[in-house]
């Protein structure tokens, strides 16, 4: 989406590239206390902005950050000036002196901290008046109309499958929304093209970097590719060889790193500080968030009369997208999670109400062994009925069911929410019941069945 408050303006933008080659102290003190999401959102250093240069900008909140050092003497109301440009436009700013940010950091990071919480809601809405709960709906209710209107040129319009003999199997209609047949063989395609087209052609130009064990990674890699960016993909050095193959067809550059999420998250990091490239993360983005959305979306625009859909939950952004789409656009149709017994974070969170890790990554469903984020956590809590944990020969036997009787290449990933209704055959029996596919992006040398 492009921002018309960062034009594209070459002279400006060599300035801002010579200004952060030549930081003042105070710069890289502040750089080093607020990059790589420490306060949950992302800033960028000496962003161009009509015909100003702020020190720090962070679209998500539309927040400015200013230090007031030597060079700002004598010129108050030069500076004041085109301030207000910047604020006519929405943009807030908080200013710290040079001296503050060198002698008292402390006081600094709580200012910053405070008016990053005062900004930041758990549903992003578009700018404009929010202070009516009843546009807030209507403003995200478009904003998620808006994403998949802007994403369809880039995605397909994946089928919806069904099999009588699982119908009859389960004694319930279920419908199948075949995300293995998404563009890269992923829903996460959805949410990665809509984050990228979110950022400016400044963010654009110095590329992205994410971390993924492999679908978020292609889907990156591929939009990357249709968009003209560059691509960093840190994938765990134990992801499946078939789709580190895919993101190296699709022009990613591959870093590997150890099987954590830690590991991941300080790859990432380490390549975003040395490139300048923007972070997208796999899962715990609002961007991505409704960019998943609009699989379920498309769903019940087929589907209107779905009593609920099931998820696999693994970071927590498809089943958050989920949740959305049967908020906004059901008659009242619930969503319900699967979860690996061996990766159970997000059915553990929703009992404790907050954010739990997992200390065990043993599952065969190698796209959801990682945790819940700050983004997504909100809208699970609110809008997400219940877990169903599913024991591992449960997903095999899911993932085996649907390779024989439907004849189509799932992920183990994406075969746990059949596992779920498998499982619980007497909770959905006579219900009309949705399952998102999540992908089909499987190393059939080694199979588990």
């Amino acid at each position: 989406m492009k921002n018309k408050i960062i034009p594209y303006n070459s002279k400006l933008k060599e300035y801002a590239r010579a200004l952060r080659k030549n930081s003042t102290l105070a710069e890289v003190l502040l750089w080093e206390n607020i990059k790589n999401k420490a306060l949950g959102v992302q800033f960028h250093r000496q962003v161009p902005m009509l015909d100003y240069i702020v020190d720090f900008y962070c679209h998500e909140l539309m927040l400015a950050i200013e230090i007031d050092g030597n060079s700002h003497d004598f010129r108050y109301f030069e500076d004041a000036k085109r301030q207000n440009k910047l604020e006519n436009e929405g943009v807030e700013f908080i200013r710290f002196s040079d001296l503050d940010v060198k002698n008292n950091m402390f006081s600094v990071s709580l200012s910053l901290e405070e008016k990053v919480k005062e900004l930041k809601t758990p549903l992003k809405s578009p700018q404009g008046d929010n202070t009516n709960q009843e546009n807030k709906v209507e403003s995200l209710k478009e904003e998620l109309t808006e994403t998949h209107n802007r994403i369809k040129p880039f995605i397909h319009k994946t089928p919806v499958l069904s099999s009588s003999l699982i119908n009859e199997m389960v004694g319930t209609n279920v419908v199948f929304k075949c995300e293995n047949f998404q563009k890269m063989g992923a829903f996460k395609m959805r949410g990665a093209t809509n984050a990228i087209l979110s950022f400016s052609d400044e963010e654009r130009q110095n590329g992205v970097v994410t971390h993924s064990s492999g679908n978020f990674a292609q889907a990156v890699s591929l939009a990357a590719l249709k968009l003209a960016v560059k691509a960093y993909i840190v994938m765990p050095e134990n992801a499946p060889q078939v789709k580190k193959n895919a993101v190296k067809t699709y022009g990613g550059e591959i870093i590997e790193c150890e099987s954590t999420p830690k590991a991941r998250e300080a790859t990432a990091n380490k390549i975003k500080e040395e490139t300048g490239a923007s972070f997208l993360h796999p899962s715990n983005q609002d961007e991505v968030i409704y960019g998943n959305s609009t699989a379920a979306m498309e769903l019940l625009e087929e589907y209107p009369d779905l009593d609920v859909i099931l998820t696999p939950v693994g970071g927590g952004g498809l089943i958050a997208g989920t949740a959305l789409a049967a908020h906004y656009f059901s008659n009242n149709c619930k969503v319900i999670g699967g979860e690996p017994m061996e990766a159970d974070d997000a059915y553990r969170s929703l009992i404790s109400g907050k954010i739990e890790t997992n200390d065990s990554f043993y599952t065969i469903a190698d796209g959801l062994r990682t945790h819940l984020g700050d983004r997504n956590f909100p809208i699970i809590q609110k809008h997400v009925d219940k877990i169903i944990r599913v024991e591992e020969d449960e997903i095999i036997n899911a993932m085996k069911l649907i390779w024989e009787r439907m004849k189509i290449i799932v992920e183990p990933s994406c075969a746990v929410p059949f596992a779920a209704v498998l499982k619980n055959k007497e909770e959905f029996k006579n219900k009309n019941v949705g399952i998102i596919l999540s992908g089909g992006n499987v190393d059939v040398i080694n199979l588990p069945f």
